[in-house]
């Protein structure tokens, strides 16, 4: 902080300094937020290339909205067995949770891609946080199980 005794002249640059350092430090975050997206991204491809090649194949993905699922019209895998995320065949990471709303119900929802993060529920309650690539390998074996069902369970569908 400034002392009270400085002049006009050394506030402004002690000012501007902050805000070099302050600018420094948010395009410091964002390529680092950029560089985690792009190993995401890249875990994510591999991903779905090796359920490909094992012969896993894709399933519509619907939305949750409280209790009920409603359509998307995407295609492509669940990343948690409670349908809370999903991989497009787009390549597209997807948040599948939405606002119960009774319109999305009847005429289904549509949904964005979002960044994928290398932390999975970063910030959430304990245990609902893990890396990507666990989880990953996790799904991995789970859909490529004999007799498991790529879609979770079915609970008020429309």
């Amino acid at each position: 902080m400034p002392d009270e005794r400085e002049g006009p002249d050394e506030r402004g640059d002690w000012r501007a300094r902050r805000s070099q350092a302050a600018a420094a430090h948010a395009a410091a975050a964002e390529r680092a937020r950029a560089q985690e997206t792009a190993r995401a991204r890249e875990a994510l491809a591999s991903f779905a290339a090796e359920l490909r090649r094992r012969g896993v194949a894709a399933g519509p993905l619907r939305a949750r909205a409280g209790r009920a699922r409603c359509r998307t019209g995407l295609t492509g895998w669940y990343l948690r067995r409670d349908g809370s995320l999903g991989l497009g065949v787009d390549g597209g990471f997807y948040v599948l949770d939405v606002a119960p709303r009774l319109l999305a119900r009847l005429r289904g929802v549509r949904l964005e891609p979002s960044d994928p993060p290398l932390q999975v529920g970063r910030g959430a309650r304990d245990g609902e946080s893990v890396e990507l690539l666990v989880l990953l390998e996790r799904r991995l074996a789970e859909l490529s199980a004999p007799r498991e069902n790529p879609s979770p369970p079915d609970r008020g569908e429309t």
